[in-house]
């Protein structure tokens, strides 16, 4: 037999017998699982970023643990079972890609990504084609995903200079606001429109907005804890520096992570 059955079905064996035995897993629902869920696909997330493959193999342990532990859950109020969510997700697969399964030609990725949409909004019987947004996504990757659904169905800017443009002019109506000192409701959604134009830019350039800022946060982490250690290094702290000192400090770091 195959290893890989053999070693899935071991998973769910260990799933029944945990299930049954463990009161830590007795206890767990759908509903507890969820926030573990999403913890868990943060954590695989740091360790793709990290470029740690050892890290990634157990992180995706982590999640398969977690959707065997749902369909362990819905089957014992029967409403479906690990098998149906496999012949489901096999089904939509094959029907999805009918350029592969069917009749169906295509001449590039963008036509791949057309159809899929298309396909898509027929099984659910969706009126549009941001439905299937999650709403508790966040807003940044979710800004991502609402421009690339709006781009399946042809609503896209057609050069990246156009997307600079609105960026500049999403900027301009920010300055505005504030000059003119604008309700604290205007601001904030000019501020909005703003990081919208700048994740379309983003996307146009080829860059993954969340796992920018994410780097970028790292980097500032590295470097501000950086910038402490050298203040105790001098047996001082920031907090009894001024500005002009720590942006020395601050420029020495930068060596260190540029």
């Amino acid at each position: 037999m195959d290893k890989r059955l053999t070693l899935f079905g071991q998973l769910l064996q260990i799933m029944d017998e945990l299930r049954e035995q463990c009161p830590w897993d007795k206890e767990q629902t759908l509903e507890s699982l969820s926030t573990l869920s999403i913890e868990e696909t943060y954590e695989l997330t740091d360790a793709i970023q990290n470029r740690n493959m050892q890290h990634i193999k157990e992180e995706l342990g982590d999640l398969l643990l977690h959707i065997v532990f749902y369909a362990k859950i819905a089957s014992e109020s029967g409403d479906f079972d690990i098998s149906d969510v496999i012949e489901a997700l096999n089904e939509k697969l094959i029907r999805r890609h009918p350029h592969i399964y069917g009749d169906t030609k295509v001449k590039d990725v963008e036509e791949v990504l057309q159809n899929w949409e298309k396909i898509k909004l027929q099984e659910k019987g969706k009126k549009s084609a941001l439905q299937g947004v999650p709403k508790a996504m966040p807003a940044l990757p979710k800004a991502f995903r609402i421009q690339e659904k709006a781009k399946k169905v042809g609503f896209e800017w057609d050069y990246t200079e156009q997307v600079w443009a609105k960026v500049q002019e999403e900027l301009g109506e920010l300055q505005e606001a504030i000059q003119e000192k604008s309700s604290p409701q205007h601001i904030e959604s000019e501020f909005g429109d703003v990081l919208f134009a700048l994740v379309n830019y983003a996307r146009f350039i080829g860059v993954d907005p969340e796992t920018a800022l994410s780097k970028t946060n790292t980097k500032f982490i590295n470097r501000f804890q950086a910038m402490e250690q050298l203040a105790q290094n001098q047996e001082k702290s920031l907090t009894d520096m001024n500005l002009a000192e720590m942006d020395t400090l601050w420029n020495e770091v930068k060596k260190e992570f540029p």
